[in-house]
């Protein structure tokens, strides 16, 4: 054990999740490559939990927050803030919301609090329709509308909070269905649910689940709920905090592959926009925004560092398509992966779209989540110089796969060998 590790155990919970047996203290990066401090060198194929969207240490976002750091590093929302203008008016035009209002947070926890905040205020009802094997983060509120069960520490809710299916795919009661009978059976479940409650406020939803391990339904179940929800006055949130800003490829918006009736009426982001600044924050119709008859601020949120860093990591991901990047590296990715997948029994399914990709591990022969062959497969693939992550609603048994944007056509070949790899040493 290291010195900074005993420090660590020392004066943290015990419930701070370390990776690996012998936890990683990483010094710097560059690019989609970072180091640890005993200057080994690993190609970062997670991306400080899909937070270093573009690239590490990209001198566009360094070079805005020191120039805004040489000026003025905080003033609150107290104060008219430019950057915090630009941004928000870029966000909004971005978003698909109409008459959209932007509020800026710290984190994707606080935009879910927020998020949470306006629906049951604009709707006067403390009922939240969420999806199952969900993740909206680690606040009071957002932990009581989790659905999986390894990230909700608590029973005790301000919420209450009704669970729907149709957030996995390939598990659960209507996995052999076809999509088209998937939806169905879904839309008649939340009818069902519906007909047993009274004013519920909204739906909360990941278009694609990230702690659940990349689960996704088929194309178009979410505009299929709003149609119901729509009738119920039910607002739809979409928790876009790791789908946003073009990761998944095909679209900027992970809700755009469920367009069919339009746009949700909140949006919630942070992580990629910020490349590792501390930014969050809120989209939705003025009339939703504007619903709080009290005064509220935000000391943090917007801050102009976090602001302009974020205006300059936004342009340069615009400016250089890493959407389409996105869409084409990760497409040759998956196609590796499922390459590799084949070949290994322990492999269940590979899965994604874009540079968000899972790989479900299970025990050889049968169907059943195998939590320790991921933890295996973690380790041997840093012991190959790949960094990754993990999830999954059954047992925390799935690799996630989501590297920064920019990743390049050989970095994902290497990546792609080097997880091969690592799946045949410990599985």
């Amino acid at each position: 054990m290291t010195g900074l590790h005993e420090r660590h155990l020392a004066v943290s919970p015990e419930w701070l999740t370390l990776y690996y047996r012998h936890p990683l203290e990483l010094t710097h990066g560059e690019g989609r490559h970072v180091w640890d401090a005993d200057g080994n060198r690993y190609l970062d194929f997670f991306g400080g939990i899909l937070t270093t969207m573009t690239a590490h240490a990209l001198p566009e976002v360094a070079k805005a927050v020191s120039e805004q750091a040489g000026r003025l590093i905080h003033s609150s929302t107290l104060y008219l803030n430019r950057p915090m203008v630009e941004l928000a008016e870029r966000v909004a035009a971005l978003s698909g919301i109409p008459d959209a209002r932007v509020f800026f947070t710290t984190s994707g926890t606080e935009a879910n609090d927020a998020a949470l905040l306006l629906a049951t205020a604009h709707r006067g009802s403390n009922q939240i329709l969420a999806m199952r094997n969900s993740y909206h983060g680690r606040s009071f509120s957002a932990v009581s509308i989790t659905g999986n069960r390894s990230w909700s520490t608590t029973s005790l809710s301000p919420l209450q909070t009704l669970y729907v299916h149709g957030g996995v795919r390939s598990r659960g009661p209507y996995a052999e269905l076809s999509d088209e009978r998937f939806i169905k059976a879904c839309v008649a479940d939340l009818e069902d649910l519906l007909g047993h409650t009274r004013g519920a406020a909204a739906l909360i939803a990941e278009p694609v689940q990230g702690v659940g391990g990349f689960t996704a339904p088929p194309d178009g179940l979410y505009a299929a709920f709003r149609e119901v929800l729509d009738r119920h006055g039910i607002l739809w949130i979409s928790d876009e905090v790791q789908t946003g800003w073009g990761r998944t490829g095909d679209h900027f918006w992970g809700w755009q592959a469920h367009a069919q009736n339009g746009p949700p009426d909140i949006l919630t982001f942070a992580k990629g926009i910020g490349n590792g600044m501390s930014i969050g924050g809120v989209v939705a119709r003025a009339d939703v925004m504007n619903c709080l008859d009290a005064n509220s601020i935000s000391t943090f949120g917007g801050s102009p560092v976090t602001m302009a860093a974020g205006l300059a990591n936004l342009s340069y991901l615009l400016e250089h398509d890493l959407q389409g990047n996105a869409r084409r590296v990760g497409g040759l990715l998956i196609e590796r992966l499922r390459a590799v997948g084949a070949g290994s029994p322990a492999v269940r399914e590979v899965r994604g779209r874009g540079l968000m990709i899972g790989i479900e591990l299970v025990k050889p022969g049968t169907d059943d989540a195998d939590p320790d062959a991921a933890a295996a497969v973690l380790e041997a693939a840093r012991a190959g110089g790949l960094l990754i992550g993990k999830g999954g609603g059954h047992n925390t048994s799935v690799l996630r796969i989501a590297p920064p944007l920019s990743l390049t056509v050989a970095e994902a070949e290497e990546g792609a060998e080097i997880l091969g790899e690592a799946l045949d040493a410990a599985t």
